[in-house]
């Protein structure tokens, strides 16, 4: 299963070559596109090959910002 979700993850780099981006916008989407009684997994693997089949990275990053729920970086007081 590692090696599947690896090629996944390598896929989903292309339209989205910053890393911590795609971790957000797929952590985002996986809460958006999860179902009740189906394991988490499944959907983020799901998300992981749309993000793969997706041509245009600026479309992608356009609609994510016109939402405004990437998230934001924040200082913590230790």
């Amino acid at each position: 299963m590692s090696n599947m979700r690896s090629t996944l993850i390598h896929a989903a780099l292309r339209p989205v070559s910053n890393r911590y981006t795609l971790c957000q916008l797929a952590s985002q989407a996986t809460r958006r596109f999860h179902r009740p009684n189906t394991r988490i997994q499944d959907t983020m693997n799901e998300v992981l090959e749309r993000f793969g089949k997706i041509e245009e990275a600026e479309r992608l990053m356009r609609r994510s910002a016109n939402s405004g729920k990437l998230a934001q970086t924040q200082a913590k007081a230790a």
